[in-house]
């Protein structure tokens, strides 16, 4: 049983406003978080009814903070949750309050949905999640919506923005020389992707390594390639680099003349 799900059906406290489907990505990731002693934010209080949600499924030792634009909601603390009045499109606000809510183990922004308080709020936040953490951003749906300022491959948008990441998460492999490793190569598990939800997985990353194991089947002869074969690999390459830089699609290099190029 999802008790999210069971939660939020039979609720009879506090405003609660999400899409069904979202209670079996809070379960599968945040399960192991439960009854521990984290800390765990969510930008967007509304009518503070996640806040009470949050607070029955984590347990007594979790330390909520929400993060909402609305001074009303400060009225919605309750022991050990934390309300913080500021636009989480304010970069120096979200700057501000790190040291006062300290490292992070779970961070949700259900907040104002559009693209720019997305992506600052990411940009900003999103390097205090601790190794081991969670970021999830929902409601990614804006990101087709033109009241949000979305649509399809639009720039700017906040799932465009995390394609992009998808390349950063693979930066270990570039053979160019502007593309290199950085912070989330280094800290970043996982991207995954569902129905409006966009969800990060921080753990610490090494360069990936491979090895074989086991007997030879058969093995190649590289002694047999010819010196035309070895020079159109080589060639094929070259051509290959020039494409890239025009962005244009490569042409893909016989797995045997690759093989051939290590003799």
């Amino acid at each position: 049983m999802n008790e999210l799900r069971d939660y939020f059906e039979h609720n009879e406290k506090r405003l609660i406003n999400k899409f069904d489907h979202y209670f079996d990505v809070y379960d599968r990731y945040f399960n192991q978080y439960r009854n521990k002693k984290i800390t765990i934010v969510e930008i967007g209080v509304y009518q503070g009814g996640s806040l009470q949600m949050w607070r029955k499924y984590f347990g007594p030792e979790a330390t909520i903070w929400g993060i909402d634009i609305d001074p009303r909601c400060k009225q919605l603390e309750e022991e050990n949750t934390h309300i913080i009045i500021g636009s989480q499109e304010d970069r120096n606000f979200l700057r501000s309050i790190v040291d006062k809510i300290g490292p992070i183990d779970i961070l949700i922004d259900d907040g104002g949905h559009t693209q720019d308080q997305q992506i600052v709020s990411f940009e900003e936040l999103y390097k205090h999640i601790k190794i081991g953490g969670v970021y999830l951003c929902e409601d990614v749906h804006t990101s087709y919506m033109n009241a949000y300022g979305g649509g399809l491959k639009r720039n700017g948008t906040f799932i465009e923005y995390t394609k992009s990441l998808i390349d950063q998460l693979n930066a270990h492999y570039t053979e160019q020389p502007d593309f290199m490793v950085d912070d989330f190569t280094r800290t970043t598990n996982t991207i995954h992707y569902y129905d409006s939800i966009v969800l990060f997985e921080k753990r610490a990353m090494v360069k990936p390594s491979s090895k074989m194991t086991g007997q030879w089947s058969f093995k190649y002869d590289n002694s047999k390639k010819t010196f035309a074969e070895k020079f159109k690999f080589h060639l094929l390459v070259r051509i290959n680099k020039i494409l890239q830089t025009l962005k244009l699609k490569g042409i893909f290099v016989d797995e045997m003349l690759r093989l051939s190029s290590k003799g």
